[in-house]
C-alpha cells in the first residue's frame, strides 16, 4: 500500500524524531537519500552506471531545509566527481549545507542576471536538482525561481520531496510550479505524489526511507498485493449463488452498446452469475454474446445507468427498491439522491460530477480531492470519480488514488466496464470503498495489459480482466 500523509503529519513525525537524534542527523539522511537516486539517474542517463565522474549538476535552492537537504547532496556528488554549481534563488541557504558543498569542491552563487544569457549557460548542466521550496511552500514561484527555472529549459529535473509550486496537501496547482522528470521525497508520499494536476509534475517518484514513526494516512494507493488480499476467492464448498449474484440494469434502444459492456465487465469470473434485466433491445444482444447471463431474480448489488437514456430513473427506484448496494453510472447519477446512504458507488466523470455538484468542469479537474470528498459528503456514498488518477473516496474523507491505467484507457465504454467490474466485487461481498479501490485498480491493469502501448476499445479491457486476476491471484 502506498500512503500519502499531510505535511502537519510528516512534521510532526520529523519533529518526534528531531528529539531522539543528533542536530543535522535527519536532513543528512534525507541528503544520502537523495544522492544516490541522483547518481543512479545520473548514470542511466550516461548508460554506464554508475560513471557519472564528470557529469554536471545544477542546484536551484532555496532558503528552507529542502535548499540544505539539495546543498548536502551535492556535496556528496562533488565528492563523487560530479561537477557541482548551485545557484542561490534566496540569497541566503542552509548555511551548513553551503559550507559542505563549497568544501566537496562545488560552486556557489547567485544565478545568473537576465543579462547574462542564462540560456547558454544552460547546455552546460546534465541534471537539474529543484530544492526551491519544501512541504512547507505556497503554491506558485517568485519570479527569481521562475527566471531560473526558464533558464534551464530542457534540461531534466529531480525535484527534492515535492516539485516546488504544488499545493502539497490537495495536488492543486496555482500558478508556476516545477514540472519534475523524478522526485525524490522523504519518510512518506504525499498528497501531490498521487493527485493530479500536481502528479503531473512529479515524474517517476522514488522515495527514501529516513525512520519517521507516521499515523494512519488520510490518502493512499492500492499495490497488487493489497488487491490480491482484497479479491474474494470461492472455498472449497462454493456455489455460484455463494459467490455473489450481480444485476444488470443498463443500455437502451439507443445505447445497446452499454448493455454489452457493462455485462462484459461484471461477468469478469468475480461473481458467480451474472443477471441482466435492462432494456429489451439490448436483451437478444447481450444473450448472443454471453451466454451464461440470465434473466431477472434475486441479486447481491445492481449496476445501473450505463447507457440508460431515459429509462434511468425507473431502473434507479427499481433497485434501490431491492435494499442491496449498487452502482450508479452515468444518466442514472442524475438520480444520486435516490441513493444518498444505501450502499451506493458513484461512478461520475469530472463532467458529471460538475453538473452533479452544480459547479463548471474546470473546477472539478482542478481541485480533484475536495470535490470528490463533497460529492461523498453530499450524497453519503463511495464516489468514484474517474480520471488519469481516478478518486475513490469516502464520505468519511479517506480516500484512495488508483494509479494503474492507460491514456489509451480514454476511450467509449470503458467506464461500463468499470461499473460491472465494481458491480460484481460488491456482489461477492466487499464493501462499496473496497469494491470502488479494487475494481478501478483492476480495471486500469486490464487496460495496460489489453493496451501494451498502443490503442485499444472498452471491449479489450473487459477481455484481459480475467488474465489480470489469475496473474494476481497467482502470486
Amino acid at each position: 500500500m502506498i500512503r500519502a500523509h499531510t505535511v502537519d503529519q510528516v512534521r510532526a513525525a520529523e519533529a518526534a524524531l528531531l528529539a531522539q537524534l543528533p542536530e543535522g542527523a535527519l536532513m543528512q539522511r534525507a541528503a544520502a537519500g537523495l544522492a544516490h537516486a541522483v547518481l543512479d539517474l545520473l548514470g542511466t542517463r550516461s548508460g554506464a552506471r554508475p560513471a557519472v565522474y564528470g557529469s554536471r549538476v545544477l542546484l536551484l535552492v532555496g532558503s528552507g531545509d529542502n535548499g540544505g537537504d539539495a546543498l548536502y547532496a551535492g556535496a556528496a556528488l562533488a565528492r563523487r566527481g560530479v561537477q557541482v554549481e548551485a545557484w542561490l534563488l534566496a540569497g541566503a541557504a542552509h548555511p551548513g549545507g553551503v559550507d559542505a558543498l563549497r568544501q566537496a569542491g562545488g560552486r556557489v552563487h547567485p544565478p545568473p542576471s537576465a543579462g547574462r544569457e542564462p540560456g547558454a549557460r544552460a547546455v552546460a548542466f546534465d541534471l537539474v536538482v529543484d530544492g526551491i521550496v519544501g512541504i512547507g511552500g505556497r503554491p506558485g514561484l517568485r519570479p527569481a525561481a521562475v527566471a531560473a527555472l526558464e533558464a534551464v529549459a530542457g534540461i531534466p529535473v529531480v525535484a527534492v520531496d515535492t516539485p516546488s509550486g504544488v499545493d502539497v496537501d490537495t495536488g492543486e496547482v496555482a500558478g508556476p510550479h516545477v514540472r519534475a522528470d523524478a522526485t525524490v521525497t522523504f519518510g512518506t508520499h504525499k498528497a501531490c505524489h498521487l493527485l493530479d494536476p500536481a502528479a503531473l509534475a512529479c515524474g517517476a517518484v522514488h522515495l527514501v526511507d529516513i525512520g519517521l514513526d507516521l499515523p494512519e494516512a488520510p490518502l493512499e494507493a492500492l499495490q497488487p498485493a493489497d488487491v490480491a488480499a482484497l479479491v474474494p476467492r470461492p472455498g472449497a464448498t462454493a456455489h455460484k449463488y455463494t459467490r455473489g449474484v450481480v444485476g444488470v440494469r443498463t443500455g437502451s434502444a439507443a445505447y445497446p452498446g452499454a448493455a454489452l459492456l457493462s455485462v462484459a465487465g461484471a461477468a469478469c469470473g468475480l461473481a458467480g452469475m451474472v443477471r441482466y434485466d435492462g432494456a429489451p433491445a439490448a436483451t437478444d444482444l447481450v444473450r448472443a454474446a454471453h451466454p451464461e447471463v440470465v434473466g431477472p431474480g434475486r441479486v447481491q448489488a445492481w449496476v445501473v445507468g450505463s447507457g440508460s437514456d431515459t429509462g434511468a430513473e425507473d431502473a434507479v427506484r427499481r433497485s434501490v427498491a431491492d435494499g442491496v448496494p449498487l452502482v450508479v453510472d452515468a444518466d442514472a447519477l442524475a438520480f444520486a439522491d435516490l441513493v444518498r446512504g444505501r450502499g451506493a458507488v458513484l461512478t461520475p466523470h469530472a463532467g458529471e460530477l460538475a453538473r452533479m455538484l452544480d459547479v463548471e468542469r474546470a473546477e472539478v479537474e482542478a481541485r480533484w480531492l475536495d470535490h470528490a470528498r463533497t460529492a461523498a459528503r453530499t450524497f453519503d456514498a463511495v464516489v468514484l470519480l474517474k480520471g488519469r488518477r481516478t478518486v475513490v473516496a469516502r464520505p468519511d474523507g479517506r480516500v484512495r488514488i488508483t494509479t494503474t491505467g492507460t491514456p489509451w484507457l480514454a476511450t467509449a465504454g470503458a467506464g461500463d466496464v468499470l461499473g460491472g467490474v465494481i458491480g460484481a466485487l460488491l456482489a461477492a461481498g466487499l464493501d462499496p470503498f473496497d469494491a470502488a479501490s479494487a475494481g478501478s485498480w483492476l480495471h486500469g491493469a486490464a487496460a495496460s495489459v489489453a493496451s501494451r502501448g498502443g490503442p485499444i476499445v472498452a471491449g479489450d479491457v473487459a477481455a484481459a480482466l480475467p488474465g489480470v486476476l489469475a496473474e494476481l491471484m497467482g502470486r
